[in-house]
């Protein structure tokens, strides 16, 4: 399973929390602690906000404890709200196109988890892609498929409804299909304002996702950071932490008919 951390809060460079704490991003992609996997070395990626409404990338298939590029941009990139992944790949090639995090426009996406039984249902799940959004599809992986449908679904005007909604038909053409693999779901996403971060599987196993706020920073992390874990809030299953710009973090319940599998 892959870890990753997502920050909105006073411009801070992404060093503070990629490569600094005890516990940062670049550690665990070596030392997870509480992943199936402890190391996460199916390479890595960085988004952020700066001046333009559309949010910077920079993605590579090296692990991140050996990319100095990494950490070199990472002492000199300052942003008000970043996104940063490792990844420990569930079947998908290791590439840049399916490394997280994903952008469409001003938003970015990324997940730690999968859709059980993928090379059975690619096609289908591809399926829910229109047209108009499958040219953005650059890579092969659940994540991306997920993140596409969840666009078309409508994330832009309301991304708890619709990434709702595709986690919900996905699940139910798992079950068509008879594929017993889990979908399992702890992602993020933002247009560079808002922040939703996501907590779901179709089996009792959902993947670890954690909060902290302070006066000026929200940060959402696969894993507590460092030691304080009294600093951190567990995301309950089934739930979304929804941050919308200039308002209080709120964690609400995800409602899926499709809820666990049989």
């Amino acid at each position: 399973m892959c870890r990753w951390i997502a920050y909105r809060g006073a411009p801070t460079y992404l060093e503070t929390f990629v490569a600094a704490p005890a516990h940062s991003l670049i550690h665990q992609s070596l030392h997870a602690a509480e992943a199936v996997t402890g190391t996460n070395g199916d390479g890595f990626g960085v988004g952020w906000y700066a001046d333009r409404d559309e949010p910077g990338l920079y993605r590579e298939t090296l692990p991140a404890w050996s990319d100095e590029n990494l950490r070199h941009l990472c002492r000199q990139i300052r942003a008000r709200l970043f996104f940063a992944h490792v990844r420990a790949s569930t079947g998908p090639a290791t590439s840049r196109a399916n490394c997280h995090p994903f952008a469409y426009g001003r938003w970015l996406f990324m997940h730690n988890g999968q859709i059980g039984g993928w090379p059975q249902m690619r096609r289908t799940v591809e399926g829910m892609i229109p047209d108009a959004l499958y040219a953005a599809r650059m890579g092969g992986t659940d994540s991306e498929a997920l993140f596409l449908a969840a666009i078309a679904a409508g994330a832009e005007n309301d991304p708890v409804r619709a990434v709702t909604a595709t986690l919900e038909t996905v699940a139910r053409k798992m079950r068509a299909k008879g594929v017993t693999e889990p979908l399992r779901f702890a992602a993020a996403l933002t247009d560079g304002r808002d922040l939703y971060a996501f907590r779901w599987s179709s089996d009792d196993r959902p993947p670890t996702l954690y909060w902290s706020e302070s006066e000026d920073r929200l940060l959402v992390a696969s894993e507590p950071l460092d030691g304080s874990r009294e600093r951190w809030a567990l995301v309950p299953p089934d739930h979304a932490l929804v941050a919308p710009a200039g308002a209080a973090p709120r964690v609400q319940p995800m409602t899926l008919r499709e809820n666990r599998a049989a």
